[in-house]
């Protein structure tokens, strides 16, 4: 036995499964290594899911070929056999699984407390066939988990198929294992709350949801005496949406207060930084609308990892990890001094930019039709899948070919949502830059529509007379007049 060695072939061939096992399971990279190990040429087409089940049959039968049983033995060959060995076993492991932790994760989304996993005891077994201690054990079951978590949030949350929804998914994974999962498997399980991610986008292109397959995705530790994982990933994420409170209110929102430390704070209040799990995430929405004051303190706590409650004097640790979001330009808002340089080089580790709907839809037309599906099911649940034919057909009828989308897929879900009550939708009357673009392009417009079209779509994306004022530089009055002209002639 200690003369056993595989043979070039075979370690070629499982040198690719290992590879896998550190593939990004949404980029091409894992793609073609599922193609490699299935035996299915490059240029052919091929239903991914069809495409692993025939890899992992190829792994079985190559897996027989050394062991009739299908045991895995690494600790029988060569330091360097064993290492891609034990990878082969882990892959093959994790695939027997994958099943079972779906609905695990199904059945623990109904429930705030950690459930007991079905299946530990056989999954226990066949990591110590491997060879593995129990810790190790432990901590590659935690793995697993994440892994089959990380996969679900990011497939369930973030749909489309078109070139930047791809690129999306991709990032987003890197965001909860990096780009090198040996790196994260060998120095950061359960250590990622120092990389701060910032997801950049319009209103409505799926911030939150991004956010939420982060924040549900943390590495939570399996105790083998319970059969339970310490928490429920259901508790791992907590949100607040900073541009809901006045400037007075946000510091005790973030940081919680003590009873009596201001007028009408009747109680102690725990603060979203003490509600976060130290397995997981808070998103903080509308970072761009925080004031400087309020960013320096946020600093504070990402420097140190502690807060102090607005009142107390006993600061408390933090432990999760930060996901910021904003619509607004963060370039423009650091050159006017309105975002701090070192909070903005704090928060962004990872910045993530989310495709506006119509940059998805000129990638690939089909994309809005995924959409539609997508929001009826979730509205109706599969019963809707019979309305996406006619409510596709009104959406696609009801506005432009090249209608910008300007409220993203938040503007979308409703469409749907009026389509299937009225059986139309009204597209937004100021959204027509195409129109207002080819007019200035032609040299139609005199100084008054120019104005006038600027200033309505920048209200448009403001909301406010105020601000479009402090952008332009015009007084208020005169904004309002023009945004009325502006308005009129669409």
């Amino acid at each position: 036995m200690a003369g056993l060695r595989l043979s070039e072939a075979q370690r070629g061939f499982f040198g690719w499964v290992a590879e896998a096992v550190f593939a990004n399971p949404f980029g091409p990279e894992r793609a073609a290594l599922d193609r490699r190990i299935a035996g299915i040429d490059s240029h052919a087409p091929a239903d991914p899911a069809r495409t692993l089940e025939l890899a992992i049959e190829q792994v079985e039968r190559r897996v027989r070929e050394l062991d009739p049983d299908g045991r895995l033995r690494p600790d029988r060959y060569p330091a360097e056999d064993a290492r891609i060995l034990q990878w082969v076993g882990l892959f093959r492991i994790y695939h027997a699984f994958r099943d079972e932790f779906g609905q695990f994760i199904e059945r623990q989304a109904q429930s705030a407390e950690s459930l007991a996993l079905p299946f530990a005891d056989t999954l226990w077994a066949e990591l110590a066939d491997l060879g593995l201690d129990a810790e190790a054990r432990a901590r590659y079951l935690g793995v697993f988990y994440q892994v089959r978590r990380g996969f679900h949030c990011i497939e369930r949350e973030i749909i489309g198929l078109c070139p930047a929804v791809v690129e999306l998914r991709m990032r987003l994974w890197n965001a909860i294992f990096t780009f090198r999962p040996d790196w994260y498997l060998r120095c950061l399980v359960g250590r990622m709350e120092d990389f701060s991610t910032l997801l950049l986008g319009e209103t409505g292109t799926g911030k939150t949801a991004a956010a939420r397959a982060i924040g549900h995705s943390g590495y939570i530790p399996y105790d083998p005496k319970t059969r339970r994982f310490q928490e429920s990933y259901t508790r791992a994420f907590v949100s607040i949406n900073l541009a809901q409170f006045p400037a007075g209110l946000i510091e005790s929102e973030l940081f919680g207060h003590r009873k009596g430390a201001f007028s009408g704070a009747i109680d102690h209040h725990q603060g979203v930084l003490a509600r976060c799990s130290a397995h997981g995430a808070v998103l903080m929405d509308e970072i761009g609308d925080v004031e400087p004051l309020i960013q320096l303190k946020l600093l504070t706590v990402l420097q140190e990892r502690r807060f102090t409650p607005v009142g107390g004097r006993e600061p408390q640790a933090f432990n999760g990890r930060v996901i910021a979001a904003t619509h607004r330009d963060l370039g423009r808002l650091r050159a006017e001094g309105r975002f701090r340089d070192d909070f903005f080089y704090r928060l962004c580790s990872d910045v993530i930019a989310l495709p506006p709907l119509r940059q998805r839809i000129a990638e690939n037309p089909a994309e809005l039709r995924l959409m539609v599906a997508a929001i009826l099911v979730r509205t109706f649940g599969p019963d809707g899948l019979a309305l996406v034919d006619g409510v596709e057909e009104r959406t696609r009828a009801s506005v432009p070919a090249d209608y910008p989308w300007p409220g993203n897929v938040r503007e979308l879900e409703q469409c749907v949502r009026r389509i299937c009550l009225t059986g139309r939708y009204q597209a937004d009357g100021r959204a027509a830059p195409d129109v207002f673009l080819q007019q200035v392009a032609a040299g139609g417009l005199t100084a008054d529509e120019l104005l006038a079209g600027y200033l309505a779509r920048l209200y448009g994306r403001c909301r406010t007379y105020e601000e479009v004022a402090r952008r332009s530089g015009l007084d208020r009055r005169t904004v309002k007049k023009y945004i009325g002209m502006g308005e009129s002639e669409t």
